[in-house]
């Protein structure tokens, strides 16, 4: 198979890119920097060594950092300052990164740098570039950064990569990234002045940690509008509510695309609904019948999130900055995470209220004074208990999220003798993100094992040809349930389909692409 080809230039960089990049494996991928990205960073490069020539201080050239800033350092030390500078900011702790985030922000500060405004030398990109290619991953620790004056931590154990000192994974094992950059026959990178800092010094973690959820959630608020269909006929519910009318006068664009959504996916002939059209139902509770609204108003926090990281992802947040053009080096702000931190706080009480909602549906499942369904969705209640756990797993996961979103942009400590004096905590909230999109999934995957268990009561009578097509993907990986087993297995078996978006495609194979 031959690789796929991306080139990248500091400015086009998508969320769809990230995703694809980051998911590949060896020599599905190739990334590679464009002629003209090469010109501007060869620049820049001469830019930064004409500085150390002339000999005047200039912030991370030839200074100290941060609160040491006033101190110079002289030509014949600046390489030693470069590495101490990483091996010193190597402090961070936790669990690693999974590789998909640690590919994810390689790529994204390889981009940044690609814009020609660092002075990095281009051996340094071109080797971030050989470790997504060739599937090189470092080892790196998830906690350790405020998300202001760059990730410093998280990105000084990639910059550690790169020198050849620090722990990667590669062909299936923990080892040296000496030993892998040998083996791909390259060499370490020996740092110039800027080069370390330029590595450090900017958001590509928590833009990262952002990309990676709004892909997954622009499709799980799909996948979440399908669990609600079925679950609408699992308990014999009414889809007057979805009427398209009702939402053109209320016009939020989120709610007209979910109820176009339930719409569609509720159309066609289905003998359930047949069943019981002439019941007199007029109203169901506000978890089925306000599912416009709430999963609506979800989908503006992800219209949101997309606006601020797609500015993100192609933005230069390195400090100083060099304008080779004005030919002047000016420190700022640019790597300061307020932006990102308050999108993905903001997207994950969004992504929060959808597990909330499916909660509630589950609940009218579980009880049969509602749902007409035996209690607990199990024939012989009493001596089986059905699904009853599974009901309050979900609600623990719903509860969890919920202290998951206390927005952690709102703190800040100020360090670096207080030149540091607010931050963003944007990698905090990136990292709870993901956590809450992790829990909701789960959730999600309980109500598809809830409504397809109810539609499997409701036989012989079937759904539509949409919904039943992911009743039959379902049942190929989950029995439906007579007696008590081990339900942990069957969640997790719907998990992969939601989280692989199998469940979503084999929808839209038949209804064209959701909203």
């Amino acid at each position: 198979m031959q690789a796929k080809t991306y080139q990248i230039d500091g400015r086009n960089l998508s969320i769809e890119q990230i995703y694809e990049i980051s998911v590949a494996r060896a020599g599905e991928v190739s990334v590679e920097l464009t002629s003209d990205a090469r010109e501007k960073i060869l620049a820049s490069r001469k830019y930064v060594d004409n500085i150390v020539k002339e000999g005047n201080p200039v912030y991370g050239i030839n200074t100290g950092f941060g609160a040491l800033s006033d101190k110079f350092i002289e030509e014949d030390e600046l390489e030693t300052l470069q590495f101490n500078l990483i091996r010193s900011h190597c402090t961070g702790v936790g669990q690693p990164f999974s590789r998909l985030v640690t590919r994810a922000i390689m790529l994204l500060r390889a981009n940044c740098l690609a814009s020609g405004f660092s002075g990095v030398s281009i051996e340094c990109i071109e080797l971030l570039l050989d470790f997504i290619n060739n599937d090189i991953t470092p080892i790196v620790p998830e906690k350790g950064s405020v998300g202001a004056s760059g990730d410093l931590a998280p990105l000084s154990h990639i910059a550690l990569c790169l020198i050849g000192e620090g722990d990667v994974e590669f062909g299936g094992k923990v080892v040296r990234s000496e030993f892998a950059i040998d083996q791909i026959g390259k060499k370490a990178v020996v740092l110039k002045a800027k080069d370390g800092l330029a590595l450090i010094n900017g958001t590509a973690v928590m833009a990262a940690l952002g990309s990676l959820a709004l892909y997954e959630a622009k499709r799980v608020v799909k996948i979440a509008d399908i669990a609600t269909a079925m679950t609408l006929e699992a308990v014999r519910g009414t889809k007057r509510a979805y009427d398209y009318d009702i939402s053109l006068l209320k016009p939020h664009p989120g709610q007209l695309a979910v109820s176009s959504n339930l719409n569609k996916l509720l159309e066609g002939k289905s003998e359930i609904g047949d069943s019981h059209k002439d019941c007199g139902k007029v109203q169901d509770p506000y978890s089925l019948r306000c599912v416009p609204q709430v999963h609506g108003a979800i989908r503006q926090t992800l219209k949101h999130a997309e606006e601020v990281l797609n500015y993100e992802l192609n933005s230069v947040t390195d400090n100083p900055l060099i304008f080779i053009d004005k030919d002047k080096v000016v420190s700022g702000g640019n790597f300061h995470g307020e932006a990102i931190a308050l999108a993905m706080d903001y997207l994950a009480m969004g992504l929060s209220e959808l597990a909330n909602i499916a909660e509630r549906r589950v609940e009218k499942m579980m009880n049969p004074s509602f749902s007409d369904l035996p209690a607990f969705l199990i024939k012989e209640s009493g001596l089986n208990s059905g699904l009853m756990i599974a009901h309050v797993t979900m609600a623990a996961l719903a509860s969890e999220n919920k202290y998951l979103c206390h927005p952690a942009s709102i703190d800040s400590i100020p360090t670096s003798t207080d030149k540091e004096d607010h931050v963003s905590m944007g990698v905090t909230s990136g990292r709870k993100l993901l956590e809450v999109l992790k829990n909701v999934k789960t959730c999600l995957a309980i109500e598809f094992l809830c409504n397809t268990q109810g539609l499997y009561l409701l036989r012989p009578l079937k759904s539509n040809e949409t919904l039943e097509e992911v009743y039959a993907l379902i049942r190929k990986h989950v029995a439906p349930i007579d007696k008590d087993r081990v339900f942990s297995h069957d969640i997790e078996n719907i998990l992969k389909l939601v989280s692989n978006f199998e469940i979503l495609n084999a929808v839209e194979e038949k209804t064209g692409e959701l909203h």
